[in-house]
Parts: C-alpha cells; sequence; structure tokens
C-alpha cells in the first residue's frame, strides 16, 4: 500500500505543476497552447509574418511597429473539451465532467506623437483556465479527481521600426499561476471510502519575448521571434491530506517547494500576399521540450511513505506547422481559413489524464468585420481531436483517451 500511495503522488506532483504553470496547454504539445488573437486563430494560429492588430504584440513584437493606429484588443475563446478513458484490462469507460473554460486576451498599443517609428504595448492573456473533473469513482480517481487552474501572463512591449522594411521589438514577460487538484490516495477508511489529498498553491515566473519583422516588398513579409525558457516556481505550496487516522503520521499536511521549465520556443514564419485580396501565412515552431527532463519535489516535512522525489519525464524537442489564409471579400468583411500539425514531446510511457497528449490535426476558420472606422468584431472556431494509446510507467494506468475540442473565439478592436 506504502509504494503505491508514493507512487500516486508522484503522478499528482506531475499534474499540478503541469497546469500550474501552464504559459501552454491543451491546444499544441505537452501543455502548450496557442489562442491568443482571434485573427490569427481563424488562420490556424499563423501570425507573426503578419500584421493585422495588437495581438501581433503575442506573435511578434517586431511587427507591432508596423500597425497603423493605436488600438486595444478585449478578447476570449470559450473552450468545450471532453475526453473518454477506456480502461485496457476491465474496458471501463469513464468520462470527463468538465466546465466551459474561459481562456481570454486584452491586448493594448500606443504610438508616440513625436516618433511614429517607436510604439509600445501592453499584452495580457489568459494561456488556460478552467476546471478538469473526472467522474466520480473512475479508474485513475488515484491520478487525478478535480483540477482548478487560473493562469496570467503579463507583457509590456516596446516595438521599433528600424526602416519601412525592418523592425524589432522585447516585451517582459511575467507569468502568475495558482491551482488547486485533488485526487483520491488507495487508502481506506472503515466505510469503504477513500482516502484523499488536496494540493493548493501560486507560482510565478520570468521571461522574455522578441522577435524581428522583415517586409522587403508588398507581396513577401517574414518573422523571426524567440519566447525564453520560463521557469515556474512554486514556493509555498500546501499539501492536505485525509487519510484514515492509523496513517495520520505517515502523511503529514504542510508546505512543499518545486519549479518547472517552461521551453524556449522558436518561430520561423512567412506571409505572402499574391493579390491584394489574398494572404497565405505560415509558421514553424521549434520547442526546446528536452529542458523537461526531470520533476523534482520537496515536501518541508518528510516520513518514509512521503519522500522528497525526482521523477524522469524526458520530453523531447518537437516542431509544429501552422497555416492559414485570409481572404478580404470586402472592405468591410474578411474570411480566414488554416489549421496546423503538432508533434508531441510527450514519449510512450508518460502519458498521463491531465495530458494524454499525441500527435494531433487542428482546424480552425473565422471571420473578420469592421463595424466601422473605430471597432471590428473577429470570431474563430477551432476543432481537434486527440487520441492517444499509453501504460504510464508509474502508475500502470493502461488505456486509450480519447479528447475532442471545440474552442469559439469573440474580440473587439476599438482603435484611436
Amino acid at each position: 500500500m506504502k509504494r503505491s500511495t508514493v507512487k500516486t503522488l508522484g503522478v499528482l506532483n506531475l499534474a499540478f505543476l503541469l497546469f500550474l504553470a501552464l504559459p501552454f496547454i491543451s491546444f499544441g504539445q505537452g501543455y502548450q497552447v496557442n489562442l491568443q488573437g482571434q485573427a490569427q486563430q481563424g488562420m490556424g494560429s499563423a501570425g507573426a509574418a503578419f500584421v493585422q492588430d495588437a495581438s501581433i504584440l503575442f506573435y511578434n513584437p517586431g511587427g507591432a511597429a508596423f500597425l497603423h493606429s493605436n488600438q486595444v484588443i478585449v478578447g476570449g475563446t470559450p473552450t468545450f473539451a471532453k475526453s473518454t478513458f477506456l480502461e485496457h484490462n476491465t474496458n471501463q469507460t469513464a468520462n470527463t465532467t468538465s466546465p466551459l473554460g474561459t481562456p481570454f486576451a486584452v491586448y493594448g498599443q500606443y504610438e508616440l506623437k513625436d516618433s511614429s517609428n517607436l510604439k509600445f504595448g501592453m499584452a495580457i492573456y489568459t494561456p488556460f483556465g478552467s476546471t478538469i473533473e473526472w467522474e466520480e469513482a473512475w479508474v485513475g480517481r488515484f491520478a487525478l479527481t478535480r483540477l482548478a487552474l487560473k493562469a496570467i501572463f503579463f507583457q509590456p512591449t516596446v516595438s521599433y521600426r528600424i526602416t519601412d522594411k525592418l523592425g524589432v521589438g522585447a516585451g517582459f514577460v511575467y507569468s502568475y499561476g495558482s491551482v488547486n487538484l485533488r485526487k483520491d490516495i488507495p487508502l481506506q477508511f472503515q466505510d469503504g471510502s477513500y482516502g484523499n489529498v488536496e494540493l493548493d498553491g501560486k507560482g510565478h515566473g520570468f521571461g522574455y519575448n522578441v522577435g524581428i519583422y522583415f517586409e522587403p516588398t508588398k507581396m513577401f513579409s517574414f518573422g523571426l521571434t524567440y519566447k525564453s525558457e520560463i521557469n515556474m516556481a512554486v514556493n509555498k505550496g500546501t499539501a492536505t491530506f485525509n487519510v484514515p487516522s492509523s496513517v495520520e503520521d505517515k502523511f503529514p499536511s504542510g508546505p512543499f517547494t518545486s519549479s518547472l521549465p517552461l521551453p524556449q520556443v522558436i518561430t520561423l514564419s512567412a506571409a505572402i500576399r499574391p493579390t491584394e485580396k489574398w494572404t497565405i501565412a505560415l509558421d514553424v515552431n521549434a520547442v526546446q521540450w528536452s529542458a523537461y527532463d526531470t520533476l523534482a519535489f520537496d515536501y518541508e516535512t518528510n516520513t518514509a511513505s512521503l519522500q522528497d522525489t525526482k521523477s524522469a519525464r524526458n520530453y523531447e524537442n518537437t516542431f509544429a506547422f501552422r497555416i492559414g489564409v485570409q481572404f478580404k471579400a470586402t472592405d468591410k468583411f474578411d474570411i480566414r481559413l488554416g489549421g496546423g500539425y503538432a508533434i508531441s514531446p510527450v514519449q510512450n510511457g508518460y502519458v498521463t489524464p491531465e495530458t494524454p497528449d499525441a500527435n494531433r490535426i487542428y482546424y480552425t476558420g473565422g471571420v473578420g468585420y469592421s463595424i466601422n472606422e473605430k471597432f471590428k468584431l473577429d470570431a474563430s472556431l477551432l476543432f481537434t481531436q486527440v487520441n492517444r494509446e499509453d501504460t504510464n510507467i508509474e502508475t500502470g494506468l493502461s488505456g486509450i483517451f480519447k479528447t475532442n475540442v471545440v474552442a469559439p473565439g469573440l474580440s473587439l478592436t476599438y482603435k484611436f
């Protein structure tokens, strides 16, 4: 029983940090996400070489210098996710009962009156914020029962247009997250119910986002960006154990510390405008997931059953490919289509209920409508399906995960 419990705690630890630190999750590789900007989302999240609005602050700070107006964008992308797990040994099926996720983004861009080449911006976005919950008494309840997450990034940015063809930019990133996670423990009370543990904590980290934008002709533009690795630190998380009185001394509630590296991302992007009405955008992301090779935890109070842990993760470096098309149907109306292919960094043996990741194809569409010279509406829709069969090395949980995600989004732009 002690060995099983220690293994279960290892998986709990993994889930806790993966979701706490989330600058990335669910719609990309591993726990990476690309839901920042409705115009780009409609084009498969390709946007580092195509300047459309202030959301370029996230995609390529260098391109922000090519915006022609001060503007503020407020938008959100509600996410509907449904996961099913089919366990190999018993053929039991379990489903998630998760509520709606509500990530949002706010972008602001300002141009100094005496220098049209210098722009300042602020990006505030929640890469993920939702509750993930599996149905009661599901087969993987010793790995996870419920997780509630809030994550927010703040990115003040400066962008400068060196020439009519070249711009550079840089943004400082402060990330903040909070999480509450619950799971059962394979220790039974006299009435047959299982013990449980709740992890609660806050984490933060620092990084930067830099980019170069080059537009040699009206037909072609290129982007190169670098998002730095961010080390999310949890300094005073609280673990609360509810276990039978006979083993309470073996599982003391109390603080713990840990950290999780969020990998660097290099993006090479190109945009082609064969006519005034058509634009084709392509992004290639190189993600250094190998930075996440080990997960370590330090509990303030240790016992024979609750030891500090080091657990191998062995993520692999990967690529993602994103492509999108925009057609300017009229002066006020844009139509967008896109999609992408993301290669998973999660090797066989390391798949968990929190990140049942796999190589995936996703599809997007969207529209944009200019209400007048000051206001514009943009909408997008994303769909992806992920299937992954695996047996987890730590927990022995073996089966097939199937996840469907639908994410409609809407934003309002105000120019001034």
